[in-house]
């Protein structure tokens, strides 16, 4: 990827190649920022569910009648649900994930998302990871959130797939690439040609502005060596999946495992976009096979990190709006707006769903969808102060306050 067909380097050339689009291995697409070392919050997982997850479906409010009404086809049955307190259940293909809720580690909040309704993924999506409508701020919210930290350290942040949430990094924090932590590496080094020597050498007496993005860059080479460097065996007996997201979350698991300082990790899991073949709930089914592979690699997260390395763990995602109430022609759900979210972690209260429930009656639907209730804002609000040490929560989400659901034990 890195190849300026020439014998010596340039500090131009290196500044394009290593510092902005970063360290480059077949396949990149991964994201660093940096946080300070004395960072001594939980590390905060945030999964993208991207394309419009159907929370009707992953947390069923098998209690409303409305909802097996809008969905003849594809509701999931109350007999079928594997958890639940008679007003929601879990999709039976979350059934690896039943003893984490089971043990109060895994929660579900719904009725959440955005205050300004759309159905464009690139809009929605654009203004979730911002997270500051109606601000002159530009910048990514996990950035904002590593800056508040003190955000000054390497490998503090770490964005991991194929597919990446651009802009939740946006912003002045420093930031590199990678597909993940075994092809973290900068295109083209090697003993023969000390590519990241020279990028050290040529930026040494350059101006602290020219400089940063690069030297950065190596910092981050250098912090992650010995993590590269290790053959990784996932403890506890956990078994990732052989899919995009089980590859990424085990990456993660190695960087809180190596301690070397990270603080937020975002992880991005596409193909949830059902117009059609969302299907009833049994295998085969385009819902319940995906329910099943995101199910299967946060049980392995889970498993491979161990209850203690799960203390200092809270996961949630996030996706950029949620599904109509009423199916499709298709046995598909077109894009609505309200949403659920999931909370894993050793600090989450969980084995329950959180709600301030609007109801599915055709009276209590915006624009027939779910009308949202809880800001996502909010919900990430209540971790940040209470799982990752944040004051005030002005410099992440403006105006926003923390939910008082009480999701969260405090640390």
């Amino acid at each position: 990827m890195f190849d300026c067909g020439e014998k010596t380097l340039s500090r131009r050339g290196l500044l394009g190649a290593a510092a902005l689009t970063g360290l480059a291995g077949a396949g990149v697409s991964t994201q660093l920022a940096y946080a300070a070392p004395g960072y001594t919050g939980d590390t905060l997982v945030v999964l993208s569910l991207h394309g419009g997850f159907d929370g009707l479906s992953a947390l069923a409010p098998i209690g409303d009648p409305d909802y097996y009404k809008a969905r003849p086809g594809i509701a999931v049955p109350k007999a079928q649900v594997i958890a639940g307190d008679g007003s929601f259940g879990l999709h039976p293909a979350l059934a690896p994930l039943l003893p984490l809720w089971k043990s109060g580690k895994l929660a579900g909040v719904h009725a959440v998302g955005q205050s300004n309704p759309t159905r464009s993924h690139f809009a929605a999506m654009e203004a979730m990871e911002n997270a500051a409508p109606g601000t002159s701020l530009r910048t990514g919210w996990l950035g904002r959130m590593l800056g508040a930290t003190g955000a000054t350290g390497a490998l503090a942040g770490v964005s991991v797939g194929a597919a990446m949430p651009d802009r939740l990094f946006a912003g002045p924090t420093p930031s590199v690439s990678m597909a993940g932590i075994d092809k973290f590496t900068l295109a083209g080094d090697s003993a023969s040609r000390p590519r990241a020597a020279a990028l050290r050498a040529m930026y040494a007496d350059a101006p602290a502005l020219q400089a940063a993005p690069a030297l950065a860059a190596d910092k981050a080479l250098t912090a992650s060596a010995a993590v590269r460097s290790a053959t990784y065996t996932p403890a506890n007996g956990a078994v990732y999946p052989a899919t995009e997201l089980g590859g990424a979350l085990r990456d993660v698991a190695r960087l809180i495992k190596a301690k070397v300082g990270l603080a937020t990790a975002a992880v991005d899991c596409g193909d949830w976009d059902m117009h059609e073949g969302l299907g009833p709930a049994v295998k085969g089914q385009r819902m319940y096979d995906n329910l099943t592979d995101l199910a299967l690699a946060l049980a392995a997260f889970a498993a491979d990190l161990g209850p203690e390395g799960m203390n200092s763990v809270t996961l949630l995602t996030i996706s950029e709006f949620g599904r109509r109430v009423q199916e499709n022609g298709s046995r598909g759900v077109d894009h609505g707006h309200g949403n659920a979210m999931l909370l894993l972690g050793g600090g989450v209260k969980g084995g329950q769903v959180y709600a301030k429930w609007p109801g599915l009656a055709p009276a209590a639907l915006v624009a027939g969808d779910l009308a949202v209730t809880t800001d996502y804002r909010s919900v990430i609000g209540e971790i940040l102060q209470k799982r990752c040490g944040l004051g005030s929560l002005d410099g992440v989400f403006p105006s926003v306050a923390p939910s008082t659901f009480g999701l969260v034990a405090a640390r």
